[in-house]
């Protein structure tokens, strides 16, 4: 037996608190400006003199952090979307209902503790847990991350994990009023980790998920071998959209930015229940059900408007609805069971419009289960393992809003999951799978 989800517990989970147990940052900083590190000599970095991010903040209400172009307090999830090495893309960014406090230059600074998800391919690619404070002046400081990259469905690296204090300075991820010009270092640990904005533009007009958004910042990152990407920031949402060659990850929705105060649109609400309704049928090959689920989904989906979908999830939600029709009139019980599940998680990126985020990620807990179900009847043992270790990133998002009950039941069964599918015994993760469903089906009633 190989216990592998434990590889991946990081020290955040161990030292965080809850938002109540917060305070005040304790004693100021001991000196005034942040000792740098030494960089190689053939990085093209600006000099002093362009650099907003010398000096040592002061932090007397960390967790506010309300900067415009970087509010992680006032942004509880965020999905983007894009592709990279030519398959596509998908990443969640949630902020977890818990602080972190870091020491750093004489300072304790109560951090926030975003979780970030990457999914290439529809698979989980790599898990960040990134620490951020605000400072008196409204600049935004990054105080670590704990990366864990992942690959055939196991672990494969930690590299670029760092922490503030420990292995260097905290560094500045947004001024609290960017000019052009402006440079700071978001990261600043070479060998580690390193990337030095320069500010461009800001007063960029950008496309949002429903339309223009002014206000916008251009930047320009240097990494560590001289190379550059641009990025872009938006008010309100934050980083909105980064490109590196061929590679693109662009901002689709951010909850409550676009929240509306709508009710969830009846199409919406259809298309949910038809695509849970496919995945059982066509796991269980029951096409009379699948043919008129499917016939309900595609109606529905025909009668959402524009102005119900974000515009860069609108293709991808067009695609996973063509793909599961496809399926079920070809009568393909496994790429129907795919695309039931492939469409009903682009229905609910969208369902972040209209429901608390809580709830998106306790229908994500399960359709996790149900893809390891799927994996595990298609006898991929890697793919199951990897979906283990969705759902155990994604248990951090939700834990705090279930009773102490409702924990342990969905801890047994995450923990069941944990011994049998690095063990490749699929039979056990399945009746696992299913118990936790079960578990999830009590909680959302």
């Amino acid at each position: 037996m190989r216990p592998v989800i434990a590889l991946v517990v990081g020290a955040l989970a161990v030292a965080c608190t809850s938002p109540s147990s917060s305070s005040p940052s304790a004693a100021a900083p001991t000196q005034s400006t942040i000792e740098q590190p030494v960089l190689p000599k053939d990085i093209p970095v600006a000099p002093d003199d362009q650099r907003v991010d010398l000096r040592v903040p002061t932090f007397s209400d960390p967790t506010t952090v309300d900067n415009p172009l970087f509010p992680v307090s006032q942004q509880a999830s965020v999905v983007f979307v894009g592709h990279v090495d030519g398959k596509p893309f998908r990443t969640e960014v949630t902020l977890l209902p818990y602080t972190r406090p870091v020491d750093w230059n004489g300072q304790q600074v109560e951090c926030l503790v975003s979780q970030y998800t990457a999914y290439l391919d529809g698979r989980l690619q790599e898990v960040a847990y990134d620490l951020y404070a605000q400072a008196d002046d409204g600049s935004v400081w990054y105080f670590g991350e704990d990366v864990v990259d992942l690959a055939h469905g196991d672990v494969v690296t930690k590299e670029g994990t760092w922490l503030a204090g420990k292995d260097g300075p905290a560094e500045m991820i947004m001024p609290g009023d960017p000019h052009a010009g402006d440079v700071f270092r978001t990261e600043n640990i070479p060998g580690i980790a390193f990337e030095q904005v320069t500010v461009k533009q800001t007063d960029k007009t950008l496309d949002g998920p429903f339309g223009p958004i002014p206000g916008g910042m251009v930047g320009q990152e240097l990494h560590m071998d001289g190379a550059t990407e641009d990025k872009l920031f938006a008010p309100g949402y934050g980083e909105f959209f980064t490109s590196d060659g061929h590679d693109i990850e662009a901002l689709a929705l951010a909850a409550p930015t676009d929240a509306s105060s709508a009710p969830l649109p009846a199409a919406l609400a259809t298309m949910q229940t038809d695509a849970d309704t496919l995945i059982d049928a066509a796991a269980s090959g029951d096409w009379n059900t699948a043919d008129a689920s499917v016939a309900e989904l595609q109606h529905a989906h025909a009668a959402l408007t524009e102005d119900e979908v974000p515009v860069l999830i609108r293709p991808w939600l067009d695609h996973a609805v063509r793909s599961v029709v496809s399926a079920v009139h070809a009568r393909d019980a496994v790429a129907a069971r795919q695309g039931a599940i492939d469409a009903q998680q682009r229905i609910l990126d969208i369902e972040l419009r209209y429901r608390p985020p809580v709830e998106i990620n306790l229908d994500r807990f399960d359709l996790w289960a149900a893809q390891l179900q799927a994996d595990a009847a298609n006898h991929d043992a890697e793919a199951v393992n990897g979906d283990v270790f969705s759902l155990f990133y994604i248990r951090d998002r939700i834990i705090d809003s279930l009773t102490p009950e409702q924990v342990t039941a969905v801890n047994t069964q995450v923990g069941h999951l944990q011994v049998a599918a690095p063990d490749g015994e699929l039979a056990r993760a399945t009746k696992a799978a299913g118990a936790l469903r079960d578990a999830i089906a009590t909680i959302v009633g």
